[in-house]
């Protein structure tokens, strides 16, 4: 028997290594728009609803979350038993795990979500610039998501440099056909992005260093959001307007200069305009909001630069405003 028992234990690190070294061999999938990738257990697939991987036959899924480089220590800490069980999850063991990006921990559980028994993956890791959060849930009684792949996958975490600007824009639900110079600087899936000018020119991994940094100087950016709803007489638009503007943040000592109806993009509009501090620097900035309505919501775009700068900036945010068309 201790033969046998000996045989087996050989044949299990064996197939073990064997799904570990085949997952490595393979390459790695980011879904859209996530820095963080990895290379998915058999059966699952990057999802078109969320940032991660699903196996919506079997109600199994994978996703994916990017934090702060800082959020690792405050999640080492946070992520005990006592934390988890308060959100319903049973942990089980908590462990060091070996990751070529960088130092992780994993945590193993179990978790009763809508009368529903789940097993449960909670992979934290720490890379140069951001800390990854990767949660796994399996139903209980499945069988085709074993610990052992489960944990083969998650060994081929990884971190590419920067999402493409072409496969962020794409994530929207309005195409921009003209950037102006302009980067990409943050996308909010299916509603928002952020256009700045980069130091250097260029999306990279170490743009919000940049733009955090307390000497960083002002940068010129455009928000572009789709939002629903809106006003639906016309004569409460330029109200509406005022109200959105006012909640702009990141500046102070704002002076409204220009305040009327447009037509943005062949559709009902308002723009405003306004001169202001911004409220980390206290640098003197101009401010523009465009509004555009229709299709049951509106486009809010936002623009801010330095007043020095402003003649030049204002012509590149317009060509970027008249070139955005609903999908």
């Amino acid at each position: 028997m201790t033969g046998l028992r000996k045989l087996l234990t050989i044949g299990a690190a064996a197939a073990l290594g064997f799904i570990t070294t085949a997952a490595c061999a393979a390459e790695p999938v980011f879904p859209a728009g996530s820095r963080v990738g990895l290379v998915p257990p058999s059966g699952m697939v990057a999802s078109d609803t969320f940032t991660g991987f699903a196996d919506p036959s079997k109600n199994a899924a994978i996703l994916i979350t990017t934090l702060p480089a800082t959020a690792y220590a405050q999640l080492e800490k946070t992520f005990d038993t006592d934390a988890l069980k308060k959100q319903g999850i049973s942990v089980q063991k908590r462990e060091l795990m070996a990751l070529p990006l960088g130092k992780a921990f994993l945590v193993t559980a179990r978790q009763v979500a809508d009368t529903e028994r789940y097993r449960k993956w909670l992979l934290v890791a720490a890379a140069d610039n951001l800390t990854a959060l990767v949660s796994v849930q399996v139903p209980e009684q499945d069988s085709a998501y074993s610990d052992r792949a489960i944990r083969a996958a998650l060994a081929t975490l990884s971190v590419r440099e920067n999402v493409p600007e072409e496969e962020e824009l794409g994530l929207l639900p309005f195409t921009v056909g003209d950037l102006a110079g302009f980067h990409v600087d943050n996308v909010l899936r299916g509603r928002a992005i952020i256009l700045s000018d980069m130091p250097g020119g260029g999306a990279g991994a170490n743009s919000d260093a940049a733009k955090e940094a307390p000497g960083a100087p002002v940068r010129a950016h455009l928000l572009v959001a789709a939002v629903p709803g809106g006003p639906e007489e016309t004569d409460d638009r330029a109200n509406f307007a005022r109200l959105a503007f006012n909640e702009i943040g990141g500046i102070r000592d704002v002076h409204v200069t220009m305040s009327e109806p447009l037509r943005v993009g062949g559709q009902p509009g308002y723009q405003m305009m306004a001169e202001a501090k911004d409220a980390r620097t206290g640098t003197d900035v101009m401010v523009v909001q465009w509004l555009r309505f229709g299709n049951g919501g509106f486009l809010q775009m936002v623009g801010i630069a330095p007043a020095e700068s402003w003649t030049n900036v204002l012509s590149r945010l317009r060509a970027v405003r008249d070139s955005i068309e609903a999908k």
